[in-house]
């Protein structure tokens, strides 16, 4: 293995061991806050970090633009807000695997967006996450139909519309990576401020819970996004490379179980396959 290929191996497999604790985080956090409190404390030490990387890079310009303030509401704020929610309301082995349903969303929304063409192998991918989404919401009775929390549902499947949505619009904006989640993460911290000043309050009943709350800034929201994007950037085979990011849900059914103590449903984990296989079948010889 080439020296170069090694070190992409190091960043890539480093974001997704990260991205593979944060559910556990999430749940965590979520007993000690509510979700509104959780997204500001996160979202503003994600903002601290991802500005010392922006100060060490002297990428200071373009920092406070509408666009920014826009894709800030719509990713941090939005986003999460509705992602801790659907934590708050369901068990993590079930918000953790229907959340991961925004790439099959993704390109979706690339052929009514981006004048990509439907194909066969979009049709499938599909048809094969809704099964599996269908299969975790129902606890595997998908012929009755009844979902334990179809609000919950609802919620972790509608934030893979806000992510697609996030990232057709990242798109199109050329700024550097660092540079376009530092000035999300701002507006999203004065956006979540904001709602917790008129909706809620800063108070928590016991602060011990900042550890998660910037344990998540800093691993699901901020840092872990620059370390796989360095992944990417090194690696002589970027669609191999991009595969590892299918062993985090996986692993993260592994933390749920030993450290939530959640006892994982065979419907969990066949929703998920079912899920995952779409992704990967729509991304075969792509």
């Amino acid at each position: 293995m080439k020296k170069l290929n090694r070190q992409s191996l190091i960043y890539t497999l480093s974001a997704v061991f990260l991205w593979s604790t944060v559910a556990v985080v999430f749940k965590i956090s979520l007993e000690g806050m509510n979700f509104a409190q959780l997204l500001f404390y996160s979202s503003f030490a994600s903002t601290i970090a991802l500005g010392v990387f922006v100060l060490k890079q002297k990428k200071s310009s373009n920092l406070f633009t509408f666009n920014s303030a826009l894709l800030g509401f719509i990713n941090p704020f939005l986003y999460y807000i509705i992602l801790f929610k659907a934590y708050s309301l369901l068990p993590a082995q079930e918000a953790q695997p229907l959340n991961y349903t925004w790439p099959i969303v993704l390109s979706l929304f690339s052929v009514l967006f981006l004048n990509e063409k439907m194909n066969f192998k979009k049709v499938v991918g599909l048809i094969s996450a809704f099964i599996g989404i269908t299969i975790i919401a129902t606890h595997g009775n998908i012929l009755a139909l009844k979902f334990d929390n179809l609000t919950g549902v609802i919620l972790a499947v509608s934030t893979s519309l806000v992510w697609a949505t996030f990232w057709i619009l990242n798109l199109k904006d050329k700024r550097s990576s660092v540079v376009k989640l530092f000035s999300a993460f701002f507006f999203g911290t004065i956006f979540s401020g904001i709602y917790l000043f008129l909706f809620d309050s800063f108070k928590l009943e016991n602060y011990n819970y900042l550890f998660g709350a910037t344990y998540v800034g800093l691993f699901e929201m901020g840092i872990t996004f620059l370390l796989w994007n360095k992944g990417l950037e090194l690696s002589n085979d970027k669609t191999k490379t991009s595969t590892f990011a299918y062993l985090s849900p996986f692993i993260s059914l592994v933390f749920i179980a030993i450290i939530l103590g959640e006892v994982i449903m065979l419907s969990s984990i066949l929703g998920l396959v079912f899920i995952v296989g779409g992704i990967v079948y729509q991304n075969l010889n792509a």
